[in-house]
């Protein structure tokens, strides 16, 4: 999280504190009934613990200020309280039985929240509820006009790009309101991927759909026949095996699919879905705008964009990126192999290369 944004909570946070009143209790109480049996719930962001103490136990309080920590110990004595970063979640792959995260991701910058939610979606189990509330509008930055205290970080929200934004961290969400100033949200854990991206990237890669398989694994094109990670490896793709998150903070690698629902097998998707799941990858495109886009899967392409379509570059592009379509690196698909696997995505990388703008290159 934003440093200086930690060190106003560390100094003025209590004074800050002092002045909000918890308008949310029923809310936070409603969120501890959907939470499974006795699991762990978190609170993300807990501040001075408004809503630790209404959220159930057993409830860990998370937050980056340890001034704001001491004031939740006081009003939420039987909370396990952890001083930690919401882009760095110290807990493990499915730990978390629930999150309320009330005004705390308004912190993170809107090119860093997916990676940071799929780190939450990482730490809850499957079907684990989430309540989020972020700042509703098209702020960002540490000059927020009504902001009481100053110096502190901001990123707004509207309501259909934090939608997208949830829905590919691997979220389902079941409503979406906005009130005012914020965007709340009600979603579900699904099992699924998040999308692994963020600023800066060279390559966006896209597959068909998770298999249940790489869904549980919580890394796509996880199944050790699986070609793909092997061929990035070998084509300087990536430097790290089956790693999505290294492969988006090192080598400017990012990876999505084009449908969310996993499945068996991808003969379970419809042309609807597939086309549904185009436009969503498009916005995320035109978004981050990311050098290529490389997709891994010739039918997914055909199904959703161009039933003609043959391998290498395409006459079509996303949010303004050109599109490289390559076979199916499943251990299914007996018409290629490793090297034509490497080839492909050599080619990939080289076309994203050509086409990374100034303002998105890695130095």
């Amino acid at each position: 999280m934003d440093r200086a944004t930690i060190d106003v909570y560390e100094q003025r946070g209590l004074d800050w504190a002092a002045r909000r009143r918890a308008v949310r209790r029923a809310d936070a109480r409603a969120f501890a009934r959907d939470v499974h049996g006795r699991g762990v719930r978190l609170d993300a962001g807990c501040g001075a613990g408004r809503y630790t103490a209404d959220l159930g136990l057993p409830v860990v309080g998370l937050d980056a200020a340890r001034s704001m920590l001491e004031q939740c110990r006081q009003v939420a004595p039987g909370a396990l309280l952890v001083q930690g970063d919401l882009e760095a979640l110290p807990f493990g792959v499915g730990t978390l039985a629930g999150a309320w995260a009330n005004m705390s991701y308004l912190h993170v910058a809107r090119t860093g929240l997916p990676l940071a939610l799929a780190d939450l979606h990482g730490a809850l189990a499957v079907g684990a509820p989430l309540d989020i509330q972020v700042l509703h509008g098209d702020y960002e930055g540490n000059a927020l006009p009504d902001d009481d205290v100053g110096g502190r970080f901001f990123a707004a929200w509207r309501r259909d790009d934090f939608e997208d934004v949830l829905t590919g961290a691997g979220f389902a969400p079941s409503g979406l309101t906005v009130d005012n100033d914020v965007v709340r949200a009600r979603a579900m854990r699904a099992r699924t991927l998040p999308d692994f991206v963020g600023p800066g990237l060279t390559l966006l890669v896209v597959g068909l759909n998770p298999s249940l398989y790489a869904a549980d694994a919580g890394v796509g094109f996880a199944r050790p026949g699986n070609r793909f990670w092997p061929s990035a490896l070998a084509a300087g793709l990536v430097t790290r095996d089956r790693d999505p998150r290294h492969a988006v903070l090192v080598d400017g690698v990012g990876m999505t699919d084009l449908v969310k629902r996993a499945t068996v097998g991808a003969g379970e998707l419809s042309r609807a879905e597939y086309r549904l799941g185009l436009a969503r990858v498009e916005r995320l495109v035109r978004w981050l705008a990311p050098g290529a886009v490389c997709m891994v899967g010739l039918a997914g392409w055909r199904a959703a964009a161009d039933d003609a379509a043959q391998p290498g570059v395409q006459p079509r592009t996303l949010g303004e990126r050109p599109v490289y379509v390559m076979p199916s690196t499943s251990g299914a698909n007996a018409h290629a192999g490793p090297a034509d696997f490497v080839a492909h995505l050599r080619a990939a990388k080289a076309l994203a290369n050509a086409h990374v703008t100034p303002a998105t290159r890695r130095e």
